[in-house]
């Protein structure tokens, strides 16, 4: 009975890093356009002596919507092939 609930707590914890491993990858391209575009505008400020703080809000805000807009599909299949995937974990029995 104990390996019994050391397998399911094993495939708890399995469950919420791969939960976590998805969150992360589906973020990635989001958040590494708003640092990039960001960090674009920021050594534009400092060559040119702009220091406009609200300067930086619009184009990173806007070049996230668009790779959102792009990723969309990538991102909704990959919740797919999750989904899926605890699904497929549900129909099989753990004891």
């Amino acid at each position: 009975m104990l390996i019994l609930m050391q397998d399911a707590i094993q495939q708890a914890v399995d469950l919420g890093r791969s939960a976590i491993w998805l969150v992360i990858f589906i973020s990635l391209p989001l958040l590494m356009t708003g640092l990039i575009v960001g960090i674009t505008i920021s050594i534009f400020q400092a060559a040119t002596s702009i220091q406009e703080q609200t300067l930086t809000f619009i184009p990173k805000m806007a070049s996230v919507a668009l790779v959102l807009i792009l990723a969309f599909p990538w991102i909704i299949q990959k919740l797919i092939d999750y989904f899926e995937y605890l699904l497929t974990l549900m129909q099989s029995p753990i004891f």
